[in-house]
């Protein structure tokens, strides 16, 4: 029974969190020590167990792709504090149609625009709610604009080179290298460019619905006949616009396309951000140490949750809880379909509690390494796991960002008008994730990781042995 510690532990963790509003990291810390003596005292678990964090941590660190982490971190800290928003916001309502879908449509491209670079879901609902709520305020009823807001903040998760997506291809890569050892296959372990190709379709798809729905949303409501007053845009400030979406959309594109490393773009970005806030001076002295706080603030942040989720998982993993999983999926049976839905919907519930950066550091290690044992397309895997994270962190009540656009925006209004305005774009999002189900072919993706898929499946019953032979530990050493 001890093997299911682990999902006690999560528990536990998910408990701690909505009752005693602790940091994150803390709570998985304090969970994984507690647990961990207790495995000790108990003789269930090694001592030399602590050994072993010293070293995994070492070479986390090691990681240079953790590098992008602080400049994206610094990008989203800038663009919250520059006017750099406010002006593409007027921008794109200058060349929009008179009428009301101008501003929706406008905060929409804004979002898409500015997703990847923010960094996370909170901080591009803060970006919007400085940028564009006050805009919108009056043309739109509350719970349309927070559903508005809330979808638009969700696509930093799909769109490419995110920093969601550049953890989550990380992340994918050691969990793709674990499913190789167990099942021995030939094939090319996925990478983070493999993740950004295969996002690159759905992305753009969920964009496209996203400002239609709100195109027709807006169309068949009162909001059509709201009036709409082109703002003023200075030639200099029109001249800023073009060359700002140029040079985001060249930037983020080479990135995608494999040309420029994610450091060197996330770097580049900084560096570009900065000298406009020192051309235009909106950088002064508050500002620029209001910037270098969150930075610091958000960095140290993550990196602590990093940390602890680190020790938490390996606390997992030596109760033995990541078996127990594997087990689980062998168990329900049905094909590559039955496993895939079991660990999306495992992933779906806990997201529901845990926001992007947990779910990659806490709960993909545990439950894809499994899925890729049954299932020979990382690539496939990877964005459903996008698309499922998006559509939970938006589905209401409990969702990511329908706190949070409830929390910063300070909406009066029921959870149930919300409920009904984030509809539509909960439903956009369910037919990406049908068309991605139904059809994987549609992803964008190199050779190798293609035929990847192609890669013959084995029995339940061989990754069922093999899986048990990878993960039972040593017997004269810890488990790791």
């Amino acid at each position: 029974m001890t093997e299911y510690a682990g999902i006690l532990m999560l528990l536990v963790v998910a408990g701690a969190m909505m009752l005693t509003g602790l940091p994150t990291w803390l709570v998985l810390i304090g969970t994984a020590l507690v647990f961990a003596i207790s495995g000790v005292v108990a003789d269930v678990i090694p001592a030399q167990l602590f050994g072993g964090v010293a070293p995994r941590l070492v070479g986390l660190f090691e990681n240079d792709l953790l590098q992008a982490l602080p400049l994206y971190v610094l990008m989203g800290a800038l663009l919250n504090r520059l006017p750099l928003a406010d002006t593409l916001f007027r921008a794109a309502m200058r060349i929009m149609p008179r009428g009301g879908a101008a501003a929706p449509l406008a905060s929409v491209l804004l979002a898409g625009v500015f997703a990847p670079m923010n960094g996370s879901v909170g901080a591009s609902v803060v970006m919007l709610g400085r940028s564009v709520a006050p805009r919108l305020e009056g043309r739109v009823s509350p719970a349309r604009l927070g559903a508005l807001v809330a979808a638009s903040s969700t696509l930093g998760i799909v769109v490419p080179p995110s920093l969601v997506l550049i953890l989550l291809g990380d992340a994918l890569l050691r969990a793709h290298t674990e499913a190789i050892n167990v099942t021995g296959r030939a094939v090319q372990v996925v990478n983070t460019q493999d993740v950004f190709r295969g996002a690159l379709v759905p992305a753009c798809a969920v964009l496209l619905l996203t400002l239609a729905v709100t195109w027709v949303l807006t169309r068949v409501s009162r909001d059509a006949s709201a009036p709409h007053a082109r703002p003023a845009l200075s030639r200099a400030e029109a001249a800023t616009a073009v060359v700002a979406v140029a040079a985001i959309v060249a930037l983020l594109g080479a990135v995608t396309l494999g040309y420029v490393y994610a450091v060197e773009a996330a770097a580049a970005g900084g560096v570009a951000l900065f000298v406009y806030g020192v051309l235009t001076r909106s950088i002064t002295r508050p500002v620029l140490r209001a910037v270098l706080r969150d930075t610091i603030e958000v960095t140290g942040a993550l990196f602590a949750l990093l940390v602890a989720a680190t020790m938490f998982t390996l606390v997992v993993r030596a109760f033995g809880t990541d078996r127990v999983v594997a087990h689980w999926l062998d168990a329900m049976g049905g094909g590559t379909y039955a496993t895939l839905a079991s660990g999306l919907v495992a992933i779906a519930l806990c997201a529901f509690v845990l926001d992007a950066f947990e779910m990659i550091f806490v709960v993909i290690p545990v439950l894809v390494p499994p899925m890729l044992v049954h299932i020979a397309d990382p690539v496939w895997i990877a964005v459903l796991v996008l698309l499922i994270l998006q559509a939970s962190f938006l589905a209401p009540p409990f969702g990511y960002a329908t706190l949070m656009v409830r929390n910063v925006l300070e909406l009066r209004v029921s959870v149930a008008a919300l409920g009904r305005a984030l509809l539509p774009y909960v439903l956009v999002q369910l037919l990406v994730i049908a068309v991605v189900l139904a059809a994987p072919g549609v992803l964008w993706r190199p050779d190798a990781a293609a035929a990847g898929s192609a890669a013959p499946r084995m029995s339940d019953e061989d990754a069922r042995q093999l899986m048990e032979r990878q993960l039972a530990p040593p017997t004269d050493e810890p488990r790791q």
